[in-house]
C-alpha cells in the first residue's frame, strides 16, 4: 500500500466532493472483465482489504483504477497466419496474396483474442482535500494521466493541474548542490544526475556518491543541470526529486512494525495505520517541499486559497 513515487496534483481550490459521493461514482464504473473481442478493460476496483471502491480514514481517501489487458503478442499472431498461409498455398496451388494474408491476420487474431490471458495492473490514487492533494503513485506521466482522465469522466468534471511551482525544481537543486546543503527539512543524499543541453545531452550520474564534491560544482558551473537529485526529509523519508517535480522511489525510513505484535493486528486495522501514517507524512513532506520551491503558481490551488 506504501506510495512509491509520487505524481503530484493540485486540487481545485473550491473542491468539496464527499465520500458518499464519490465512492457513489466509483461504482458506476467498476472494472469489468474483457469481453472475448476487447484487448483491454479499465475501471475502479477495491484499493484496500475490502470489497469497497472508495477507502476513506479522517479526510483522506485512496482509490484504485485497474486495467486488465489481453497478452496476445503481434508474434504469435503472425506466427500463426504464416502457418495457416502456408498451409492454404499448398491447397490452392499458388502463394497467398496481400489480401488473403491480411484476412489470415485478423481471423488468427479474432480467434486467439477470446483465448488469450489477461493480466491486471493496478494504480493507486490518494486524494487529500485539506491539502488539497491528489497523487497517483506511479512514475509514468502517462499512467498517472490514464487515472485522472477516468476519474474525470467518472465524476463529470475535475479541473486538476500539475503542480507547478515558481522556482523550477532544477535551479533549486542546483542550487543547494553548489552550497552543498538544501534548506529548510530537507538534506542532500548520495544520487544525482546531471544533463548538459541541446545539441550533446550528456549525462553525469552518481549514486551512492557524495556530492559535495568540486566536480559536482563544477558540472554544474559548466552547464549541466540537475535533472534527479536524492534527498531526505525531516530524516523521515528518502526520495529522488526530478526536474519535472516528480518524487521518485519514496523510502518510508521510520516506519518498522514493532516486535511481536504482527500477528495480533487485524490487516484492516494495519492497513488504516499504514494508511494514516503514509497520508499524514507525505501531506507534510509535499507541502513543504513546494514551499521551498516558492510555493504554487498564481494560477495553482494555494495561489486561490
Amino acid at each position: 500500500m506504501w506510495f512509491k513515487n509520487l505524481t503530484v496534483y493540485r486540487l481545485p481550490a473550491d473542491w468539496s466532493g464527499s465520500a458518499a459521493s464519490l465512492e457513489e461514482a466509483l461504482a458506476r464504473r467498476p472494472l469489468q472483465p474483457c469481453s472475448p473481442l476487447e484487448m483491454r478493460s479499465m475501471g475502479w476496483v477495491p484499493p484496500a482489504t475490502t470489497d469497497r471502491l472508495l477507502h476513506t480514514l479522517g479526510e483522506h481517501h485512496l482509490l484504485a483504477l485497474g486495467v486488465d489487458q489481453k497478452l496476445l503478442p503481434a508474434s504469435v499472431v503472425r506466427q500463426e497466419a504464416e502457418r495457416r498461409a502456408r498451409a492454404q498455398a499448398e491447397t490452392q496451388g499458388f502463394p497467398v496474396g496481400r489480401r488473403q494474408m491480411r484476412a489470415l491476420k485478423m481471423q488468427v487474431l479474432e480467434e486467439l483474442r477470446a483465448r488469450a490471458l489477461t493480466r491486471r495492473r493496478v494504480t493507486r490514487g490518494w486524494i487529500d482535500p485539506r491539502g488539497g492533494w491528489l497523487v497517483v503513485d506511479c512514475a509514468s506521466d502517462r499512467r498517472a494521466e490514464e487515472l485522472v482522465e477516468t476519474l474525470r469522466d467518472t465524476l463529470g468534471s475535475l479541473a486538476v493541474q500539475k503542480v507547478d511551482t515558481e522556482r523550477s525544481p532544477s535551479a533549486c537543486m542546483a542550487a543547494w548542490l553548489m552550497q552543498s546543503d538544501a534548506s529548510g527539512a530537507f538534506s542532500i543524499e548520495q544520487d544525482l544526475e546531471l544533463q548538459s543541453g541541446e545539441p550533446a545531452k550528456s549525462i553525469v550520474r552518481y549514486r551512492r556518491h557524495p556530492l559535495d564534491g568540486k566536480d559536482v560544482r563544477a558540472h554544474i558551473t559548466g552547464g549541466k543541470r540537475p535533472t534527479q537529485l536524492g534527498l531526505t526529509w525531516n530524516g523521515r523519508i528518502s526520495f529522488v526529486l526530478t526536474e519535472k517535480l516528480q518524487v521518485k522511489r519514496v523510502e518510508f525510513l521510520e516506519v518498522a512494525p514493532e516486535s511481536g505484535d504482527e500477528e495480533e493486528i487485524d490487516p484492516a486495522e494495519q492497513f488504516d495505520l499504514d494508511f494514516a501514517v503514509m497520508a499524514g507524512e507525505l501531506a507534510k513532506l509535499l507541502t513543504d517541499l513546494v514551499r521551498e520551491l516558492n510555493g504554487q503558481q498564481a494560477s495553482g490551488r494555494a495561489a486561490a486559497a
